[in-house]
């Protein structure tokens, strides 16, 4: 085919358009005919023009729309040098500017003249009308974004057009109060008087507030008040009302932006308005942490200068006067942590500010550097994250390498955020996935730059952001230390303690002497620590304890870090280190324990080594010993080691979330048995006489339900009746007692539910057995035994027992008086057992709704109903309530209030041998203790009241369902 065809004509025609970036090439051709139609042009004198612009395709479309509108100026502005140009660049980034130039097309009359060299000034703004206000505020924004999108570089323009921005909202806002007022007036909702007697000053904060404001985004704003007439506050908040709508509200010319002053003193819950002195009130008792990190970019912006500098110049200083400053970054970063948690599922990748990686990790990390630091160093106070950034490099608390990247990248994420926003001029943060909107963007800041280009770039500035805001804070502590890289930071002894104690460190002199342990020194563990200490530190921060895990981890590296495997799993070990940390910093319980036996750190990176032992496996270790070992007491001492060993080893797996409650009640239940039956064995040997022994497990190690810290409930009984064979089983008793008892691993033998508790002989006979539920017993004791299991001792033994209980635990019937009986023992458990001054809402075990109300439940329907359905007659608690509820005794509904009533009281109860080492049965009131619990239940930071109130409406639905079934 020639050359010269028509067809080959199109095909160079077309070829040359896409050259100019245009995609839908078709209808460029067409669109750009018609144009030069309407302007009168040659085609080809324009074409060219829009090879520059963000979208060739949208900024065609929108300068047709112009020209529809206006083609006098638009042909005029053909004529001005340069004008078309710009007009061509500015709407092929900016539909919403096209909009407005369509609503009034004199406002392109700026790129008629010479293009500024400069960001344009800011002069003051109409007040004519609230429309005339948003009108001049737009025609000004137009003239930014226009020296904006002319510079080769953005980035370097980019300080300028932020605080153009936010000297552009200044104005808006100083013109909108006097609007306001002038409305008001007007209306007759105000007197002039009252105005004139009135000072109202607008604080803005965040972006505004710093001078970093962003083409479209929230003015977050604090308004303050003062004046000589009596109704002033009442006049200021009217004012303040009404700017907001002058702003905002819709009309003829769209509104601006959203004016927030949800950053005030409580919030929206708070007045709108207030004097200097209530809001120096409000932060000196109420703020917290998050406010006072708001503060740093407080700003007078509009109204009173007087009154807004006399509002700084009080409250400023509280954020570096206040006394507790401990868990600054601990608060920080729970806030983040929810931040980002709220964000949509399907938006946290693509959110440039919120997301990981995101502008908002750029200003946390800067802010809480000067949160920590500023305290000392005044310099660091400057409300602007770029001089910020450059104050913490001066004063050696950042990296110059790290200064210079969190300033490269937070520009380049800036700059997105620009041309995002110019688009459609609406606060939006999501990058888009479609190609043609990315590369808008793309070319928007440099028009040879493709949509995979500008998408590679935000994926690599996400994860050196993501690095940064995790290492930044906690490198530098390593500052002591003999041997540092360039880049690092040297701290004084002064700013390391500080940061810790930001951190929650207690005892930051401590934990600064810790630090300088583990990491000086040129040895192979020194140079492995130094660089595992920044990671491990803000793991430890995260927890509830970190001066113990520091203490804990010191002295484990100190016991294995000569040792192959211990550094190389922490360093290589894919979970190893944050589950170490995790455990060390969330459980005083197995930081202790970790001590005595260090080398169970090697579970830590293999999760299957965190599984429970079978209990086959702990019965075949355990005899071992016992047929290896003629000494008794190293025998007992071995099977001490064993237990300790499996409940860490449990006890680690419950708090990294590797097994369910059932699987932990299981594992200590087992172990608890194989301790007790090879201590049994023990103890017979130092018997003249062989005796027949067999231990009954009651209450919960009966169930199969042990937690951590639970008492073992246990009987004992012998075979043989002769009464010359009792001294010597309570002898072997007393023995198994004192062998069982373990100074590092407390273990409680609780007897008290013997016949005659604890008047009675700790063992008895078989037959005495017999005797005394034949004759003496009362019915809580045969309700008792409905969670009675026999171990150790003969199979002959435990079968003849079982067969002799079970005729009074599964009565046929019971009678009248029974029901009253248990009814009226409950009652005096509840009366007599409950601790003086305990809280009955926050007892775990006897409290309302809580473990005794849902055990004596299901014992008491157990007893009613086994005669007829023999199948109820279960040990445990929680399967119990299931049959019932399959038979129809307990409704679905009653029987999930009250699983989840117990099983929350007993996974509290163990997390709070977890977390703090101790035993209790008291649901804690202060909020340290009630945060480690939450934390080794696996809520997320600041959980405390949450599980609280979780608990409180729990146990308060369980008892209802109680009273009414228990009594009915």
């Amino acid at each position: 085919m020639s050359r010269n065809t028509p067809g080959s004509n199109r095909s160079s025609s077309l070829s040359e358009i896409a050259k100019l970036g245009f995609e839908s090439l078709a209808d460029a051709k067409s669109g750009l005919g018609e144009l030069a139609s309407k302007l009168g042009v040659p085609e080809d004198s324009i074409g060219e023009l829009f090879s520059l612009a963000g979208s060739p395709d949208r900024a065609l479309a929108n300068v047709m729309r112009i020209a529809e509108q206006a083609p006098t100026e638009l042909k005029a502005l053909l004529k001005k040098a340069g004008g078309f140009d710009r007009l061509v660049r500015l709407v092929g980034s900016s539909d919403a500017v096209a909009d407005y130039f369509c609503r009034l097309p004199i406002a392109m009359d700026f790129l008629s003249k010479n293009p500024p060299p400069t960001v344009p000034n800011i002069e003051p703004l109409s007040t004519e009308s609230r429309e005339v206000l948003r009108s001049s505020y737009r025609s000004k924004l137009a003239q930014i974004a226009d020296w904006d999108l002319s510079q080769a570089d953005p980035e370097s323009g980019l300080v300028s057009v932020m605080e153009a921005l936010s000297d552009l909202a200044d104005a808006a806002l100083e013109a909108g109060v006097t609007v306001a007022r002038s409305e008001l007036i007007a209306e007759g909702r105000i007197t002039v008087d009252a105005s004139r007697g009135t000072e109202l000053a607008v604080i803005s904060m965040g972006k505004c507030g710093a001078r970093e404001l962003n083409y479209v985004s929230d003015v977050d704003v604090i308004y303050v008040c003062s004046g000589e007439s009596p109704q002033f506050l009442d006049t200021a908040t009217k004012i303040a009302q009404r700017l907001a709508l002058v702003i905002n509200e819709s009309g003829i010319e769209p509104g601006l932006w959203e004016v927030d002053p949800n950053l005030r003193p409580e919030g929206k819950s708070g007045a709108l308005v207030r004097t200097v002195e209530a809001h120096v009130s409000y932060y000196e008792k109420w703020a917290k942490s998050w406010e006072f990190q708001a503060l740093l970019k407080a700003r007078f912006s509009a109204g009173s200068k007087e009154l807004g500098l006399q509002y700084l110049s009080q409250v400023t200083p509280l954020i570096w006067s206040r006394q507790d400053r401990s868990n600054i970054v601990q608060d920080a970063r729970a806030m983040r942590k929810r931040v980002i948690e709220n964000i949509p599922a399907d938006e946290r990748d693509r959110n440039l500010k919120l997301g990981r990686g995101g502008l908002r990790d750029v200003e946390f990390t800067i802010q809480l550097l000067q949160l920590v630091h500023g305290v000392t160093d005044a310099n660091l106070r400057s409300s602007s994250t770029f001089d910020a950034m450059q104050a913490l490099a001066t004063a050696g608390l950042l990296s110059r390498q790290d200064a210079s990247d969190l300033n490269s990248l937070y520009r380049q994420l800036r700059t997105i955020e620009h041309r995002l926003q110019l688009v459609k001029l609406r606060r939006t943060h999501l990058v888009p996935t479609d190609s043609t909107e990315l590369r808008r963007i793309a070319r928007g800041i440099n028009p040879k730059m493709s949509a995979e280009m500008l998408n590679d770039q935000w994926l690599k500035a996400k994860l050196r952001i993501t690095a940064l805001h995790e290492s930044v804070f906690y490198r530098p502590l390593l500052a002591a230390t003999a041997e540092l890289d360039a880049g690092h930071v040297s701290l004084s002894t002064e700013a390391i303690e500080n940061r810790l104690s930001s951190l929650g460190f207690l005892d930051p002199a401590g934990a600064n002497r810790h630090i300088r342990a583990l990491s000086q020194g040129v040895s192979r563990r020194a140079t492995i620590q130094r660089t595992l200490l920044p990671v491990l530190i803000s793991w430890m921060a995260d927890g509830v304890y970190p001066d113990r895990a520091l203490l804990s981890f010191r002295r484990l590296s100190e016991q294995l870090g000569d040792t192959h495997w211990f550094l190389k799993m922490l360093r290589d070990s894919s979970g190893a280190a944050e589950r170490l940390m995790r455990v060390l910093s969330s459980s005083n319980f197995i930081a202790r324990l970790l001590e005595y036996t260090p080398e169970s750190s090697f579970w830590l990176g293999d999760e299957g080594e965190l599984q429970p032992s079978s209990y086959q496996k702990l019965e075949n270790e355990v005899k071992s010993i016992l047929s290896r070992t003629a000494d008794v007491d190293k025998a007992a001492e071995s099977i001490r080691l064993i237990r300790r060993r499996e409940t860490l080893r449990t006890a680690i797996a419950a708090t990294t979330g590797l097994t369910s409650v059932g699987q932990i009640s299981l594992a200590l239940t087992e172990i608890t048995e194989v301790y007790l039956d090879a201590m049994l064995c023990l103890a017979l040997r130092t018997s003249p006489q062989e005796i027949d022994i067999s231990i009954i497990a009651m209450g919960r190690l009966g169930g199969r339900e042990q937690g951590f810290g639970s008492d073992a409930d246990v009987m004992f009984v012998y075979q043989n009746s002769d009464s010359s064979i009792q001294s010597q089983a309570e002898s072997v008793i007393a023995k198994l007692i004192a062998l069982a008892k373990d100074p590092i691993l407390d273990f409680q033998l609780d007897l008290d539910l013997r016949p005659e508790g604890k008047n009675g002989p700790r063992i008895k006979s078989l037959a005495a057995y017999s005797g005394y539920y034949e004759k003496w017993a009362e019915t809580w004791e045969f309700q008792a035994l409905l969670r009675a299991r026999a171990f150790a001792g003969s199979a002959q033994l435990r079968q003849e027992f079982t067969k002799l209980i079970d005729g009074y635990r599964y009565p046929e019937s019971l009678k009248h008086k029974q029901l009253v009986d248990i009814r009226l023992m409950k009652a005096r458990v509840e009366s007599e057992r409950l601790p003086q001054g305990a809280d009955s809402t926050r007892h775990l075990k006897l409290g309302k709704g809580a473990l005794s109300d849902i055990e004596w439940l299901v014992q008491f329907m157990q007893l009613q109903h086994v005669g007829k359905h023999p199948e109820v007659a279960l040990l445990g608690t929680l399967e119990s309530l299931e049959r019932l509820e399959h038979l129809g005794f307990v409704n679905q509904a009653d029987a999930l209030t009250l699983r989840e009533a117990w099983l929350l009281c007993s996974r509290i109860r163990s997390a709070q041998v977890l977390a703090y080492d101790k035993a209790t049965d008291q649901l804690p009131v202060d909020r340290e203790a009630l945060e480690a619990i939450a934390r080794i239940l696996e809520y997320p930071a600041g959980s405390a009241s949450e599980l609280e109130e979780y608990y409180l409406a729990s146990t308060r639905k369980a008892r209802v369902v109680f009273e009414r079934l228990f009594f009915e």
